[in-house]
């Protein structure tokens, strides 16, 4: 993979490499455009194959946060960063370690501003808050507002309240069955809002304590999580890592809509394509779990919860428009959310 040509695709802006020799921090912040603003986008911390698979990951997640914090009419550009998680990391030095990232974002100074992510606590956030302020999401303590987790999962829900609408006439998702994909702290948000509608779940996860939660607590039935898509159902909720509409899961898929919290969920566009070749409505990830990031970008400007609460709950208008416009046009969702985007930034479409 030449990360060059990579990032002349994805118009791309900078891509910042840090390491610490102390604490044996690795980092990768990419700020993938600054037009309506400063970037805002979460810090992940996992393990990765490899550097240039870290480097990758970080300016897809970047892009996706550009078109996220557009779609959504925020202003702010995206950015995201990428903490390479060693294999032998050691608990015990955690708060130095995150500490030492935040140095290094205030070296950044303020083009971009990190949150929580995929391996990222709220307390880590407290912990880089100790080397700058350009970090959201923290514990009240530290002036943040904590974990946004539940606006995204709420977010998400009205994105799936207007596939529903736009595929059935729907008004309300009782008796729909979802199969969710990954119940980390988004996918149980979102099995408890579907809940609470009436709607029959199934889950997956490698960790059996979140499957278990939710079969305590909702009555979820189970499935394995390298089968979960194969799964006969309403609507398949992606809601782990990227990539789970490929080549090998696509042609499996027994839904009417997927539509979940996961980024980067097509590994292609061209799956986009294809879902619609299928019949299958696809509700582009970036606009649906848009809920967070409209948390924490206005906790960056003065945090108001009812202004926070109706911006979320327009991700349903957003949906419809990107659905209702897909269809008039014929062409794929994702091509479409992609195009409002980039008319708003560029002037034009790229594609």
């Amino acid at each position: 993979m030449d990360l060059l040509d990579v990032a002349k695709k994805m118009h791309f802006g900078d891509i910042h490499l840090h390491t610490d020799v102390e604490t044996g921090l690795f980092a990768i912040a990419a700020v993938h455009d600054l037009t309506l603003g400063p970037a805002i986008g979460g810090c992940r911390f996992v393990e990765y194959p490899d550097t240039n698979a870290a480097i990758y990951d970080a300016m897809r997640l970047a892009r996706g946060m550009t078109y996220k914090a557009a779609i959504s009419k925020l202003p702010h550009g995206g950015g995201k960063s990428v903490i390479i998680r060693p294999a032998d990391f050691d608990e015990s030095k955690r708060d130095k370690f995150f500490e030492a990232f935040g140095a290094f974002i205030d070296s950044l100074g303020g083009q971009y501003i990190t949150a929580k992510d995929s391996g990222t606590t709220v307390a880590d956030m407290d912990s880089i808050h100790q080397k700058t302020d350009y970090v959201l999401g923290s514990t009240p303590e530290e002036g943040g507002t904590g974990d946004p987790s539940p606006l995204t999962a709420f977010g998400v829900r009205r994105g799936i309240e207007a596939a529903a609408k736009f595929k059935w006439d729907r008004d309300d998702l009782e008796g729909l069955k979802v199969a969710i994909q990954g119940v980390g702290s988004v996918g149980y948000g979102l099995a408890r809002e579907l809940h609470e509608l009436g709607c029959t779940l199934v889950v997956a996860d490698i960790n059996e304590e979140a499957v278990q939660r939710c079969v305590d607590e909702f009555g979820a039935l189970i499935a394995p999580p390298d089968t979960i898509h194969r799964i006969e159902c309403d609507i398949y909720a992606p809601a782990a890592l990227g990539g789970a509409i490929n080549d090998e899961t696509l042609p499996e898929l027994q839904c009417d809509i997927v539509a979940g919290p996961a980024n980067n969920q097509l590994s292609e566009d061209r799956h986009g394509v294809a879902l619609r070749e299928r019949q299958i409505v696809y509700v582009p990830d970036y606009a649906l779990n848009a809920g967070g990031l409209i948390n924490v970008a206005q906790e960056h400007r003065g945090y108001d919860a009812q202004t926070v609460r109706r911006k979320t709950e327009a991700i349903f208008d957003t949906i419809l428009e990107i659905l209702e416009r897909a269809d008039a046009d014929g062409l794929p969702t994702n091509l479409v959310a992609d195009r409002i985007v980039e008319e708003k930034i560029y002037g034009h479409a790229l594609r």
